[in-house]
């Protein structure tokens, strides 16, 4: 922030909005697990240790071998508990009573700390498109853009604790930062000028980098960033588009005229070259208007043809 100092005002400085440390850092790490079909066997196990002790303390009579049934009853309970299930492009965020305690992101049946709960979390891509938004470019004309964010969880522990909702923060971060970057440039201008319409690609790039930096605090990643509207806003659309056509004819008769003066200097050269006709500075001057109105014109020509001499 830059400040301003006055003569009777005091040096303003810049100091951190709301209070320190509020933030959240975390970090992703990796859970404890065993694979599940381990876990399955031994709650098969569990169980029939279990049956065992159940039928051996009621033959017996015996209290120690039902204890202990009912023991293996109660591990065989937590370790079928602690079994889940994880999908392809899906992870499991694991907490053991509140406190964040890893990440698992192997797929398949996976045993995991017991006692723990588990919250799926998506990390496959998405994509969503912002909403057509009114902006001024950076010649202070208005202009409709909308562009499309490709995106995915990179960081399961940002993604979940950090952030209250990463799906709405970075749908409100991204059209904050399409609206920056779009102040940024101008809608059109001159060929080597960076502009909104003619350097897509750049203005695509700047546009993911704004992103990630916003985003970054969530754990998410921006796979690409392109934008799929861009028009005049509707209340200058007429007259952008007037002054578009009138600088392309502008352009155009820049051209033809180039063209004609070089072609009308063309047949002067070849005609004093061959030695066609002798023409004074009048009679040439004559013929480049004739020629230039020729070349130049909108319609057709129509010939006239001079039996006589160039002097009459």
């Amino acid at each position: 922030m830059t400040s301003v100092q006055h003569e009777d005002q005091p040096v303003l400085t810049a100091e951190p909005v709301g209070p320190g440390g509020a933030r959240v850092d975390i970090a992703e790490r990796s859970a404890w697990q065993v694979d599940g079909f381990v876990g399955l066997a031994a709650v098969l196990a569990l169980g029939g240790a279990g049956t065992w002790g159940v039928i051996v303390g009621e033959q017996s009579g015996e209290v120690l071998p039902a204890v202990l049934g009912g023991v293996a009853y109660l591990v065989l309970a937590v370790l079928l508990g602690s079994l889940t299930i994880v999908q392809p492009g899906r992870t499991n965020v694991v907490q053991f009573f509140g406190r964040y305690v890893g990440t698992v992101r192997r797929a398949g049946l996976v045993l995991v700390l017991p006692l723990s709960t588990r919250k799926s979390l998506s990390v496959r891509v998405r994509n969503f498109e912002t909403a057509r938004m009114k902006v001024n470019d950076l010649t202070g004309n208005p202009v409709e853009i909308a562009a499309i964010v490709v995106w995915q969880v990179a960081d399961t522990a940002k993604a979940s604790f950090a952030v209250e909702a990463y799906d709405e923060f970075i749908a409100v971060q991204a059209e904050a930062a399409v609206r920056h970057v779009a102040g940024t440039y101008a809608y059109d201008g001159p060929d080597d000028t960076p502009t909104l319409r003619g350097s897509t690609d750049q203005v695509s790039l700047e546009l993911a980098h704004e992103v990630a930096e916003r985003v970054v605090v969530a754990g998410l990643e921006i796979v690409e960033v392109r934008i799929s509207h861009l028009a005049y806003a509707p209340e200058i659309a007429q007259a952008m588009l007037q002054r578009q056509q009138a600088s392309a004819v502008v352009a155009a008769r820049s051209r033809i005229v180039e063209g004609a003066v070089g072609m009308v200097q063309m047949a002067l050269d070849e005609l004093r070259t061959q030695g066609v006709v002798e023409l004074d500075e009048d009679r040439k001057a004559a013929m480049v208007s004739n020629l230039l109105v020729v070349l130049c014109g909108d319609s057709r020509a129509t010939p006239v043809v001079n039996t006589g001499t160039l002097y009459q």
